[in-house]
C-alpha cells in the first residue's frame, strides 16, 4: 500500500520539484551541522572581531562578470615559514615574504597584517614591515617591538598565543607618516590630513612617476616583507597573515560589519527546518490525537476539547508570539513551544469532523460488535484511514512555522544565538541597507524564505492526489 502511495505521489512534476528542493535543503543543513561550530551564532556570527579582516558592504565577487571595471577581490596571503634568514653580529634576521598578485582596476579597501604565536628566549624581538611595489620601490611601513619580559617570567617567552597581533595598516599613524616621507622623497608634498582622508592603500597601490602620482592603479606583484630581528636563532613566529581587503567578496557578499552572508544564509537552512519540522510534527501529533479522541469518544470529552479548540483557534498567533518573546528571553524553543501550544486546535476541529464520518462505517461497527476496545478501533481502524490527510496537513503547516519565526526575527525578537534569514533581513533594514541599495544583503534571505515555503507547497500539492482519488483521476 505504501509503495502504491509513493508511485502516485512521484507521478507528478510538482512532487519531483518539491522533493528535489527538500533534498537540497536537507543536504545544506547536514553540511552546516558537520562543518560549522556548535556555537556559530555566538562565537562567530555575532562576534565583530571575527570579521575584522573581511571587507564591509562588499557585493558578491561574480558582479565582476557584468561590469567593465574589474573590482578587487579579497586576498589573504599566509606564510608559515620564513623565506630566508641571516645573522649580523649578535642579531638574527628572519625574513617572511608574502606575495600578492594585484591586477584590478580599483584600489583595495584596506590592508592588515596579523602575527600568530611568537616565541623568544632573550631580548624582545623587533618586527619591521615593508612593502615592495611592482615598480621595485620599497616602503618601510611599520616598526614595532614585542612587549617586554614580565617580572618572574621564564623563557621561552610567548606572546600572541590566544589572540594574534593584528596591525590595521590602513589606520596606523606610523604607516601614514612613512608614506608621507616616501612621497616627499619623490617630490610629492601631501598633508597628513589629506593622506588620512585619501587612505594609505590608494597611495601604496598607485603608480608614482617623475611628475608625481599617476592617478591610476599600479598592477603587478606586491610583496609584503616582514623582518623579524631577534637575538637568538631559536626565536620564531608560527605564522603571518596579510589581508588585502577587496571591494567584492564571495558568493553572497558581506554586510555592514563584514560578515560573510553566504555563511549566514547556509546556517539558516537547519534553523528553518528545525523550526518547521519540530513545530509541524508536534502540532500534528497533538491535533490529530485530540481530534480522533474527540470525534470517536463524543460526550463531555468531545465538548471540552472542541471548546478549547475554538478558543485557541480564534486567538491571533503573531501578537501572542510578540508578547511572550518580548517578556521572556528570545529563544528558538520558546517560539516552537508557543507555535505548538496555539497551533494544534485547527487540525483537531478538522480531524474530528472526518472521524465522525469514519466511525459510522460498517467495518468500524463490526469491530465494535466484536468487542474491540476504543484504543484499538481508533489506532487500527480510524487512524490508517485519515493518516494521508494528517500527513498532508503536517506538510502544509511546516512553512507557516518557518514564516512565523521569520516574522519574529524581522521584528528583532528572534533567537540571537541562532542567526536566521529573518534576522538578516531585520539587520539589513535597521542598518539602512535598503536605503543605500545593498541588494545582496536583502534579496537572498527573502528569496530563501519564499523558496522554503514553495518547497512544502509543492510537496503538499503532490500528496493531494494520494489523499483524494478524485483529484487523481482529474490529473
Amino acid at each position: 500500500m505504501a509503495l502504491s502511495w509513493w508511485r502516485i505521489f512521484w507521478r507528478y512534476k510538482v512532487s519531483k520539484a518539491g522533493v528535489s528542493l527538500l533534498v537540497f535543503m536537507v543536504a545544506s543543513s547536514i553540511y552546516v551541522l558537520v562543518s560549522y561550530p556548535a556555537d556559530f551564532g555566538v562565537r562567530v556570527w555575532n562576534n565583530p572581531g571575527y570579521w575584522a579582516d573581511y571587507p564591509r558592504e562588499a557585493p558578491p565577487a561574480w558582479v565582476n562578470l557584468f561590469t567593465d571595471q574589474k573590482l578587487p577581490e579579497h586576498i589573504v596571503a599566509v606564510a608559515g615559514r620564513p623565506s630566508s634568514r641571516y645573522s649580523t653580529g649578535s642579531s638574527v634576521f628572519t625574513i617572511y615574504e608574502l606575495a600578492v598578485n594585484y591586477y584590478y582596476d580599483d584600489y583595495p579597501g584596506f590592508l592588515s597584517l596579523s602575527i600568530g604565536p611568537l616565541e623568544f628566549y632573550d631580548t624582545p624581538p623587533i618586527v619591521e614591515i615593508s612593502l615592495v611595489r611592482p615598480d621595485g620601490q620599497s616602503i618601510i611601513l611599520y616598526t614595532a617591538s614585542v612587549s617586554a619580559i614580565f617580572p618572574g617570567e621564564e623563557p621561552p617567552y610567548r606572546r600572541f598565543t590566544e589572540t594574534p597581533f593584528r596591525i590595521y595598516l590602513s589606520g596606523e599613524d606610523q604607516v601614514i607618516q612613512s608614506i608621507q616621507r616616501f612621497l616627499l622623497d619623490k617630490g610629492v608634498v601631501m598633508q597628513y590630513g589629506e593622506l588620512v582622508k585619501l587612505g594609505p592603500e590608494k597611495i601604496l597601490f598607485q603608480g608614482i612617476g617623475d611628475g608625481g602620482m599617476t592617478g591610476s592603479v599600479l598592477r603587478g606583484q606586491y610583496i609584503l616583507r616582514i623582518v623579524f630581528q631577534s637575538s637568538s636563532p631559536a626565536d620564531k613566529i608560527s605564522w603571518i597573515k596579510a589581508v588585502v581587503g577587496g571591494r567584492v567578496y564571495g558568493l553572497s557578499g558581506t554586510d555592514r560589519i563584514g560578515r560573510d552572508l553566504a555563511a549566514g544564509l547556509l546556517f539558516g537552512f537547519p534553523v528553518a527546518l528545525l523550526i518547521g519540522f519540530v513545530t509541524s510534527g508536534l502540532t500534528t501529533v497533538i491535533g490529530s490525537a485530540l481530534g480522533i479522541l474527540s470525534g470517536y469518544a463524543g460526550g463531555r470529552l468531545d465538548e471540552l476539547i472542541q471548546r478549547i479548540s475554538d478558543i485557541l483557534n480564534n486567538i491571533p498567533l503573531l501578537p501572542l508570539l510578540i508578547f511572550f518573546t518580548f517578556i521572556f528571553k528570545p529563544s528558538i524553543w520558546l517560539i516552537v513551544m508557543i507555535l505548538v501550544a496555539f497551533g494544534w486546535s485547527g487540525l483537531t476541529i478538522v480531524v474530528r469532523s472526518i472521524v465522525l464520518q469514519v466511525k459510522s462505517e460498517q467495518y468500524v461497527e463490526a469491530a465494535v460488535s466484536l468487542g474491540a476496545s476504543r484504543w484499538r478501533i481508533m489506532s487500527r481502524h480510524i487512524f490508517p484511514v485519515i493518516a494521508p490527510f494528517i500527513f498532508a496537513q503536517m506538510i502544509f503547516s511546516t512553512p507557516s512555522a518557518i514564516l512565523a519565526e521569520a516574522a519574529l526575527s524581522f521584528l528583532g525578537l528572534g533567537d540571537p544565538s541562532l542567526p536566521s534569514w529573518g534576522q538578516m533581513l531585520d539587520y539589513s533594514f535597521r542598518s539602512g541597507g535598503v536605503n543605500i541599495g545593498l541588494w545582496w544583503w536583502i534579496i537572498p534571505p527573502g528569496v530563501l524564505i519564499v523558496l522554503t515555503g514553495l518547497t512544502f507547497v509543492l510537496l503538499a500539492l503532490g500528496i493531494e492526489p494520494v489523499v483524494s482519488p478524485r483529484l487523481r483521476r482529474m490529473r
